[in-house]
């Protein structure tokens, strides 16, 4: 099974922490150029100093704020590369019931979620067109296959990223071009410990208690690590998923109770 990335260039977003660090390294052992993108030049730097490069990789990074996407798209244009794999990922809305969200909440995590990620595509696919390769791979949420309670904004934005995703997954195909959602589960990640704080200030209960009763509620009773999520986007990164596409694959060790 071919999974090497030796030449292929990654742009991977959110690759400062969680899952978003964990795939750039990922794609870096494969042997890929990564480019990381954050807000934090500080924690940029300190990734890339841990990005593989003892097969001839270079790495370099990107400054920008996904509440800016023309300035994004403007940074990422003065990369010059072609890049092979974009990785869209992101930190997710705040928790709270939809009801009471207010407009700004949804038009933030729209221009985060749904519109940085088209900003990047259109930045990246005429390259991906020249090269014959694409992987597009946008890392969402279970709760496109079963809302998650107490995540209304997340929930709301997150179908709506699926379905875009669909979209160009129909459009892309016929130039060796992939579109595919991977949907993590409850993750050791810096969002899973401000939902389960915020569940136990809103409860009364501990942060123990709210962390088990979350694990008790998956199959496998234990949170994913961020690297077995970046093992799948690592996977449809690569040449052995050519014919995987238009997919939503949830890693969530079974928790989703649709299939």
């Amino acid at each position: 099974m071919n999974l090497n990335l030796t030449h292929k260039n990654a742009l991977v977003c959110g690759s400062t922490q969680g899952i978003g660090k964990a795939s750039a390294i990922q794609l870096a052992t494969l042997g890929a150029n990564v480019t990381l993108v954050a807000r934090n030049e500080e924690k940029l730097n300190d990734v890339l100093s841990e990005l593989p490069t003892d097969q001839g990789q270079s790495h370099t990074y990107v400054v920008a704020d996904f509440l800016d996407p023309e300035k994004l798209q403007q940074k990422i244009s003065r990369t010059n590369h072609i890049y092979h794999i974009l990785i869209n990922n992101t930190g997710g809305p705040a928790a709270g019931p939809v009801f009471g969200a207010t407009l700004d909440e949804f038009e933030r995590a729209f221009t985060q979620h749904l519109k940085c990620n088209h900003v990047l595509v259109q930045s990246v696919v005429p390259g991906m067109k020249t090269e014959g390769y694409g992987r597009i791979i946008n890392v969402i949420s279970t709760s496109v296959k079963q809302p998650l309670n107490g995540l209304g904004v997340s929930n709301t934005i997150r179908g709506a990223v699926g379905n875009w995703s669909k979209t160009l997954a129909n459009e892309l195909g016929a130039y060796g071009i992939t579109v595919n959602n991977v949907l993590p589960g409850a993750t050791a990640t810096e969002r899973l410990n401000e939902i389960i704080n915020n569940k136990a200030k809103k409860t009364g209960k501990s942060v123990e208690e709210i962390s088990e009763t979350m694990m008790n509620e998956v199959p496998a009773k234990r949170f994913a690590k961020p690297e077995e999520i970046a093992n799948a986007i690592a996977f449809l990164a690569s040449e052995a998923a050519s014919y995987i596409n238009g997919i939503n694959v949830p890693v969530d060790g079974g928790r989703t109770k649709s299939l």
